[in-house]
This record gives C-alpha cells, sequence and structure tokens, in this order.
C-alpha cells in the first residue's frame, strides 16, 4: 500500500486485502495462473528451501510459506498494528529480511489518515529463528533530521534493506521535508544502517522524478526501490508515475562502479521505464524478485490494477525474466492476466 494521494475517498473504499492464492495446482501440473492473489505491493524472499510471502492484511502483517514460488501457502498474521501510536493506522508495503539469525520486517504506517502526512517507517524483530514466529517492535526508523519533529525523521515509506560490500543500507521513498499535504513529490534516499533497526548516517538522495518518463501526471511519483543484484552488477528497481493509474511503471538505478559508495547520487545511473503497462494490463509496480526452485531462472513478482480506471484495486503477477548482455534486468512486457504460463524450474518431482 503506498502513498499516491490524490483521490483519497477511493483509498477508504477499496483496502488492500490478500485472499487465498488463485491457482488450484497438484503437482504435476505444469502450467499456473500468472495472477497468484489479490493484493498489493508483493515481496517474496527464498531462504532454505521456502518462499515466504509477506503482504499487509487485517490490519497487521502475514506472512505465508511454500515451497511453490507459483503458488503462496496460507497467511500467517504475525503482527497486529497497536490501537494507539505513531503506527496505529495505514499500514502498507510490509517486507521480511532475513539477516543474521532473526528475521526483520520493514513497514510504513502512520497515526492516522487521511491526509497521509503521518507515514513514518518501522521494524519488527522476530524472537526466534521463524519468519512465521512471534515479533518485537523496534520502533520508527530515523529518516531524515527535522528539528521541529522531536522524533527526528521526515514522511518515508517503501523502506527497504540490501548489503553493499558487506555494508547494510536502507533504501526508502520520502519527502525533502515534512508539509501538510499529502500532495507533495517523492524521492529516492539511501543512508547506512548500523544494525538492521538503525540508520547511522545522513540520508542521501539518489532519485527524484524529473524524466519524462517519470512525470506528466497529477503527483510525481519515485517509490517502492527494491535491491536486485546479479553477478557484479546492483539496481534499484524502483516505481514511478501514479499509483493509482494505468501509467504505474518500473524505473531502474544502477550503481555504475560497485567499488564505489551508494551514498552518492552521481554514482547511480538512471534508465526507464524498464517495466510498463500494455493495453491489457494496466499500472504495473511495486515489484521483488527471487529465483526459481533450482536456481536457473528469475522470476518478477509485482502488482497491477484490475481495471484502467483510477483506484487501488490490485493483484498479484508472476512472471519469469532474463538478463540482457550488458548485464541489466530484461522484464520484458507483462503477461495479460489468467494467462496459464510453465511454472518455475524445480517446482515439479
Amino acid at each position: 500500500m503506498k502513498g499516491a494521494f490524490v483521490l483519497l475517498s477511493l483509498f477508504l473504499n477499496l483496502k488492500v486485502r490478500a485472499t487465498k492464492p488463485y491457482n488450484n495446482l497438484t503437482d504435476t501440473t505444469r502450467t499456473f495462473n500468472n495472477i497468484i492473489g489479490d493484493g498489493a505491493d508483493p515481496w517474496v524472499i527464498k531462504d532454505n528451501g521456502y518462499y515466504y510471502m509477506c503482504l499487509q492484511k487485517r490490519g497487521g502483517v502475514s506472512i505465508s510459506k511454500s515451497k511453490y514460488l507459483s503458488r503462496p501457502g496460507e497467511f500467517k498474521q504475525v503482527w497486529h498494528q497497536p490501537k494507539t501510536g505513531w503506527n496505529k493506522a495505514c499500514l502498507w508495503a510490509p517486507e521480511v529480511h532475513h539477516i543474521g539469525s532473526k528475521w526483520y520486517i520493514y513497514y510504513a504506517a502512520g497515526e492516522s489518515g487521511p491526509p497521509f502526512i503521518h507515514q513514518r517507517s518501522g521494524v519488527l524483530e522476530s524472537v526466534t529463528d521463524d519468519p512465521q514466529g512471534a515479533y518485537t517492535d523496534k520502533g520508527m526508523l530515523k529518516t531524515g533530521d527535522d528539528h521541529t519533529d522531536p522524533t527526528g525523521t521526515f514522511w518515508a515509506i517503501d523502506l527497504t534493506v540490501g548489503f553493499i560490500n558487506n555494508q547494510l543500507y536502507a533504501v526508502w521513498s520520502g519527502w525533502e521535508h515534512n508539509p501538510t499535504t499529502d500532495k507533495t513529490p517523492q524521492c529516492l534516499y539511501i543512508a547506512k544502517m548500523s544494525n538492521p533497526w538503525t540508520i547511522s548516517s545522513d540520508r542521501v538522495k539518489i532519485s527524484s522524478p524529473e524524466q519524462t518518463w517519470e512525470t506528466g501526471g497529477p503527483l510525481n511519483l519515485n517509490e517502492g526501490p527494491e535491491f536486485l543484484k546479479h553477478d557484479e552488477n546492483i539496481f534499484i528497481i524502483y516505481s514511478t508515475r501514479e499509483s493509482w493509474l494505468p501509467s504505474y511503471r518500473l524505473g531502474q538505478l544502477k550503481l555504475a562502479d560497485p567499488t564505489r559508495t551508494p551514498l552518492n547520487a552521481g554514482n547511480w545511473i538512471k534508465s526507464g521505464p524498464v517495466f510498463r503497462g500494455t493495453p491489457d494490463v494496466f499500472g504495473v509496480g511495486h515489484a521483488s524478485f527471487t529465483t526459481s526452485p533450482d536456481g536457473t531462472e528469475w522470476w518478477i513478482m509485482y502488482h497491477s490494477k484490475k481495471e484502467a480506471k483510477g483506484n487501488w484495486n490490485r493483484n498479484i503477477r508472476l512472471q519469469q525474466f532474463k538478463w540482457k548482455k550488458d548485464g541489466s534486468p530484461d522484464f520484458g512486457k507483462p503477461i495479460a492476466g489468467g494467462t496459464q504460463i510453465k511454472r518455475p524450474s524445480g517446482e515439479l518431482p
């Protein structure tokens, strides 16, 4: 869930939910329906032979476990929003990461909304090495230095983490300052972390919506950043344009030299759009990436709109992607909803 911020009444009427998977696969079915469920901002991670999918659901964070990438398991709620506090409302875009011996869930929430001017990023830590087990709240992450805000934070959503040269970094979508309107452009920021729950450096802006393919609508957005690594190349794949419109799409940042600091906007090369809708598929965005069970294929999981008109009524889709000769991802075109496609390599016995 995230923040493109007009047509606010639509947000109230169209809550993002995750349902049981659309597919009814058997171990011998060789294809699957590329729409794998309802919901938005899908996050999937492969760990120790299982796929864990993380979604916002029923006022909390739910995680499924499955040996199949194409068939999520039943969702188990691992955390519910508190009744009071900074994070009691507007839960958006959770994702779960395995760091060391613990799991960490990063999410955005606010004390109220609309207007969605209170969104901040928080982190949960697992009690044990079980992503579907209990979590403790490690609090709000410091995503800015606003001296008028006692928390020292700026508006921040869609925070993700990743290692570059053995250093942990956080990347998120944020505002330059904390205005009183949610009709505010969003940029991408990066900062160092001293541990999975502490940002330890000043934030650095690495992308603003300024290219022609990032602008032109009612609100200019860069959001939903995700790390994607392949061989020696490091990318940040992000969403741009308005999330409630068919023009929503993916852009790309590439770290020009992996040996240079990512805390310098000049070290990132922007290109795009790298994935966009078609006459049959509307508003593709907020993707995550993983490999097939046998590790031979790369797959993108993303959401798209169910219809062309403006709203946040979306479903989750899955398809394979390739790599170009220059080392960058080739996502191709989004496959029409309901299409039967070949299951990921290694799923069949």
